[in-house]
């Protein structure tokens, strides 16, 4: 027999699942209403009254997309770019992880506050000035002005996730590997890296997320030829009207890579994260 307690429990659980589901629906929308859009003709796109489904599904929008001016070039230049950025915060980053990690020096714990720090700064804070000095360095409207710049945005989460992952090897390791008769240098690529090749995986392909999707920053400091798919997406939005089947079926393809990149390492970051969390 269910009790009043019970019964509480049970009704809670209920509501709480309903507002669940309904907060996925109402999030998950747009993101149909997107698949919808790009795969329905023009005439479809721009009627009066909205369908739920294409009543012709088409190609079309996708073509027109990837024949769209500048669209290969921006493609070509956001893999550039962001492959430069991250495999420099990688090597840079672990780096620096692992001294924070395993070694005592003044300062240390003051130096991870500000990598936690650092990531609190506003983006729109630092355009400006960011502007003006690569303007001086003679470094705006190119892909390695633009790199250097994702570089340093990726590194503070590049140094603290991977920092959770090599204090979560035993230092016991590193001690059994010297006694071994192992350098540093060997104790280094035969123990540590092997053992958080994972999160490097998992922090450079979230890395490569974080640039690949960044906007505001390329937009500001690079013309359409140096541009990525994010400003490139702009570029369907004039003042004859926006071309919304291109627009979406564009949105799609640059997505992609994103979301199924977070779906494969979603769980190694969450241990990225966390582990190490609590170690010194």
């Amino acid at each position: 027999m269910s009790t009043p307690r019970s019964q509480r429990s049970r009704a809670g659980t209920v509501a709480a699942n309903t507002v669940g589901v309904l907060f996925v629906l109402v999030m998950a929308f747009p993101v149909y209403w997107v698949l919808n859009t790009a795969f329905k003709p023009a005439s479809e796109v721009l009627s009066f009254t909205p369908s739920f489904w294409p009543q012709n599904p088409t190609l079309d929008n996708f073509k027109s997309a990837i024949k769209a001016p500048y669209f290969l070039v921006d493609l070509r230049n956001g893999l550039i770019i962001t492959t430069t950025a991250v495999a420099g915060a990688i090597v840079v980053g672990f780096l620096a992880a692992l001294a924070i990690a395993r070694f005592r020096f003044y300062g240390r714990r003051a130096l991870i506050m500000v990598i936690l720090g650092v990531q609190l700064v506003p983006l729109l804070a630092l355009l400006i000035p960011l502007y003006l000095m690569l303007n001086r360095a003679n470094l705006t409207n190119s892909l390695i002005g633009v790199s250097v710049t994702y570089l340093v945005l990726i590194l503070p989460y590049t140094v603290w996730t991977l920092r959770g992952f090599i204090a979560a090897v035993p230092r016991e390791l590193d001690e059994a590997a010297l006694v071994d008769g192992c350098s540093r240098w060997q104790t280094f690529y035969r123990i540590i890296l092997p053992l958080t090749g994972p999160g490097l995986v998992a922090t450079s392909i979230y890395g490569f997320i974080q640039a690949w999707n960044e906007f505001i920053i390329i937009n500001t400091l690079n013309n359409p030829e140096t541009q990525n798919l994010m400003a490139w997406l702009l570029q369907n939005q004039t003042q004859r009207g926006t071309a919304w089947g291109p627009l979406m079926a564009g949105a799609l393809i640059t997505a992609a890579p994103v979301v199924i990149f977070f779906l494969i390492i979603q769980r190694n970051i969450a241990t990225g994260l966390t582990a190490g969390a609590v170690k010194g």
